[in-house]
């Protein structure tokens, strides 16, 4: 490439540009480029380029100002960056690449400039932490250098990290304010007379600390953050579960929320005589069905004869019919999925001498939680074996009611080794529906 004379600042004139947009040189520019972002924009070091081609070979001679016969090609970039400035393009190889675009990024700078970042997330968490009393006490040391080798927290971008680790540090400062496992009482007078400390609820304090209700919900990395602290200051392991999760929250005095999600029952009647187990009973004798929280299952005494047998159903259809029909035999509904407050009202239920029988979904979801509630509470199958199946799926083809496909992938029942095949050779999907006359029998 001649050089006419030396080019000013503005654009390539349209020969060069031209030129330098070959595509025989497609690829220099393109490892040129790749190299350069690394060297914070410095043309150090060489490219290689190889399998070269005839324009290539053309271009590059061109280009470099010396012959390129071989198929292999070694391109130093202080040579290249001083051809360039030396040539029609008038500028050096960092200023050409730019103009050739896209624009050139300093990926070291960008580099540094996240590490400075990142510095100064923990920096700002280290300074929180030593203005509050947790500072004196080594288990909150522990935890944040056990967020900062994690890296889930660096994850998120800066200020969202500094956030979030700014009001995990507050919120832990409210449950402890001496540092210590002993949580504080919440604020505004609730403690009695002896300063037992009272509850936080988890919306209260997530409100105080975050000024959201929702700040401290499961599922928040806020939360998993704020746990693993207390799992320290308790010396205990960090949840796995969501029952070990309000357990550890209860630990510290915290009080999740027990309400939003309840269990369906019909006819449970406990021995008691607190009104509770009285409204659970009058309930059963009117044939209503009940609807039972977590905070309640805490309080309620749930006594019933030893070998009662308890029959658990998935579909509400179920529980409704049953109360239309005043059936009388103790009913527990999953509502489609053993949520935590389904499992705990079941467990409660087995540790005082219950027994279970289970009916669910002809569908390979249904055969799972099956599965999941045979396994914990060695259940009894209740019209859920190959030959029930098969009865239940001629039956409602003899009705002519449609059939639904069974989809997905097969799942074999625990308790019946015929069931799964037997279902992938009629390839239908039967719904609890399908059975409810039979069920209704079941249940007296």
């Amino acid at each position: 490439m001649s050089r006419p004379g030396r080019a000013d600042e503005g654009p390539l004139d349209a020969g060069t540009l031209a030129f330098l947009t070959r595509p025989g040189l497609t690829r220099l520019w393109t490892a040129a480029r790749t190299r350069l972002e690394r060297n914070g924009l410095r043309p150090a070091g060489t490219v290689r380029l190889q399998h070269l081609d005839a324009p290539e070979r053309e271009a590059l001679s061109l280009l470099l100002a010396r012959p390129v016969t071989g198929p292999t090609a070694t391109v130093g970039l202080p040579d290249l960056d001083a051809r360039l400035r030396a040539s029609a393009a008038g500028r050096g190889l960092a200023a050409t690449l730019e103009e050739l675009g896209p624009p050139l990024t300093d990926r070291g700078a960008l580099r540094d400039a996240a590490a400075a970042e990142r510095a100064r997330v923990w920096s700002t968490a280290r300074t929180e932490l030593e203005s509050t009393s947790l500072s004196s006490h080594p288990w909150t040391a522990r935890w944040l250098e056990d967020l900062r080798r994690g890296g889930t927290l660096t994850r998120q971008d800066p200020h969202t990290a500094t956030t979030i680790v700014t009001q995990a540090i507050r919120t832990l400062a409210a449950l402890f304010p001496d540092g210590d496992a002993h949580p504080a009482p919440a604020p505004w007078g609730r403690g009695d007379a002896h300063h037992t400390p009272a509850s936080w609820g988890r919306g209260e304090l997530a409100t105080h600390t975050t000024g959201s209700a929702h700040g401290l919900d499961d599922g928040t990395l806020l939360s998993r953050l704020v746990l693993r602290g207390i799992a320290l200051a308790h010396d205990t392991d960090f949840p796995t579960d969501a029952p070990a999760r309000r357990a550890l929250w209860r630990a510290a005095s915290v009080t999740p929320d027990e309400v939003s999600s309840t269990v369906l029952t019909h006819g449970l009647r406990p021995a008691g005589d607190t009104w509770q187990e009285t409204a659970l009973r009058e309930r059963a004798d009117h044939h209503r069905e009940t609807h039972l929280t977590l905070r309640e299952l805490r309080t309620l005494s749930l006594r019933l004869p030893p070998g009662t047998r308890i029959h658990v159903c998935e579909n509400p259809r179920v529980v409704e019919a049953a109360a239309d029909t005043a059936r009388t035999a103790p009913l527990v509904c999953t509502s489609g999925s053993a949520t935590t407050v389904v499992l705990t009202l079941l467990d409660t239920l087995a540790a005082s001498g219950c027994t279970f029988a289970y009916h669910g979904d002809f569908d390979w979801p249904g055969i799972t939680l099956a599965n999941r509630v045979t396994r914990r509470y060695a259940a009894d199958p209740w019209r859920m074996r190959a030959s029930d199946y098969e009865y239940l799926a001629t039956r409602t083809q003899l009705h002519g009611t449609p059939h639904l496909p069974l989809t997905g992938p097969p799942v074999e029942a625990v308790w019946d080794p015929e069931l799964a095949p037997a279902m992938e050779a009629l390839g239908v999907a039967l719904h609890e529906e399908a059975a409810l006359d039979l069920l209704l029998e079941d249940l007296g």
